[in-house]
């Protein structure tokens, strides 16, 4: 019998620099071990560049990746769901996992604010590999 990989959608507002980050570092730390989506309320046209060359910094490529909207159905299919300041905008199931991790927006960040971010969400989804593994 196969256990189910827990499913984790990342949703901010323009889905280009705290759910991009996070997704990246979850999949870098957790491999494919967890079912791993990232979405916007109001996707940007582009991941933010100062985003991607934070992340290099750390060996992980989110470059290729691009801003999605959120859908009901990218919430329904997913175990846990955490919010970086998208508001009333995410849609809310009863029976879901919610977190909301109050992070500073990297838009308009130099690199230096941006590693700060980055290094936040690392530890961030540090705590939450091991809530999944507990879970």
């Amino acid at each position: 019998m196969t256990e189910k990989k827990p499913s984790v959608l990342f949703v901010c507002v323009h889905n280009a620099g705290r759910s991009q980050m996070a997704a990246g570092w979850l999949r870098h730390l957790a491999g494919d071990r967890v079912e791993i989506r990232s979405a916007g309320s109001l996707p940007a046209d582009r991941i933010n560049p100062v985003v991607v060359a934070a992340m290099n910094e750390q060996g992980i490529d989110i470059a290729a990746e691009h801003p999605k909207i959120i859908t009901t159905e990218a919430v329904q299919h997913s175990d846990v769901v955490i919010t970086m300041g998208c508001g009333d905008a995410c849609p809310f199931f009863p029976g879901k996992r919610y977190e909301d991790w109050k992070l500073d927006d990297p838009a308009g960040g130099d690199l230096g604010a941006v590693r700060q971010i980055r290094d936040e969400i690392r530890s961030h989804v540090e705590e939450l590999i091991t809530s999944l593994r507990e879970d």
